[in-house]
């Protein structure tokens, strides 16, 4: 029987994820496969509440807790090095804790991945359920994405990835900052479900201009030598075109350039590989939920 295990990165909101862990209980309830959870606590400054899990399914339910707060993404990172190093599984699925990765598709995952076995199965976004404004902003961030890097990524965490993918993602340094733009680039062989974007349980939404652009700019980072290709190259025609017509407002696109140009070179220092091998120095305990029901 194969195992799956299911990654979720929490920074205080422990409500969404006790929510969220009786509905992925009710999904999985028909899985031919062992079905477990591993929460990463990224240092949350809540307290954890006393909850009362009545699972017929979930095998297992741990916390692994951070000293310090590092973010969704070096949480998923940590994660992925962790379960790499400690556990047997056949596959891993990445998934937010807050709803806005609906439970109700894992089912989607399940069978994509059982017809697919060697492929990573990713949840591309088919719709979302954000007001106008934000999805012309995530249709900005898709179309700036492919500009400089050439690739369409419509996927976010949200996946299955086979044991073999897992060790290969660990492997690259910009999953610590990046994790669909390293699935993007190390991982070929992929294969996709449709995916709507959930409302959040508890709360507004944590995505605003500013960390979308930090988000896209990840992305785009992981391509860096692409991007300065890219950018080199539209700076020379650019800067040839207005050559006789050089002015400030006529330089202001290549200024845009240049300065985009930092900051992806910026942001890519954030992939660090010594950082991710030595994830565990970050770890403070790792605690077991129990389930009443389980076994029963």
């Amino acid at each position: 029987m194969k195992k799956f295990i299911i990654l979720i990165p929490v920074y205080n909101d422990w409500q969404s994820v006790f929510k969220l862990l009786n509905k992925i209980d009710l999904q999985v309830i028909k899985w031919d496969a062992k079905v477990s959870i591993l929460i990463v606590n990224d240092a949350s400054t809540d307290q954890r509440p006393e909850a009362q899990l009545n699972f017929k399914k979930i095998e297992s339910v741990r916390v692994m807790n951070m000293k310090k707060n590092q973010g969704h993404a070096r949480c998923y990172a940590s994660g992925l090095k962790f379960l790499s190093e400690k556990e047997d599984f056949d596959y891993l699925i990445p998934m937010d804790g807050d709803g806005e990765d609906r439970p109700e598709e894992l089912d989607l995952l399940f069978k994509k991945s059982i017809e697919n076995p060697s492929k990573t199965v990713t949840a591309n976004r088919v719709k979302r359920s954000e007001g106008s404004f934000f999805k012309l902003m995530y249709l900005g961030h898709k179309f700036l994405t492919f500009v400089f890097t050439g690739k369409f990524i419509k996927f976010g965490n949200y996946s299955c990835l086979p044991r073999t993918d897992v060790d290969k993602l660990i492997k690259e340094p910009h999953i610590w900052s990046s994790f669909s733009g390293s699935i993007t680039k190390v991982i070929s062989e992929r294969t996709s479900v449709p995916s709507i974007r959930g409302q959040r349980y508890f709360g507004p939404s944590k995505m605003n201009f500013f960390n979308l652009l930090l988000h896209s700019i990840a992305i785009i980072s992981v391509f860096k030598k692409s991007v300065i290709f890219r950018s080199l190259l539209f700076l020379i025609f650019y800067l040839f075109f207005i050559s006789n017509n050089f002015s400030f407002i006529t330089f202001f696109p290549a200024f845009v350039i240049i300065i985009f140009l930092f900051f992806v070179i910026k942001i890519s220092l954030r992939a660090n590989i010594k950082q991710l091998n030595n994830y565990s120095e970050n770890i403070d305990s790792i605690n077991s939920l129990s389930s009443s029901n389980h076994g029963q």
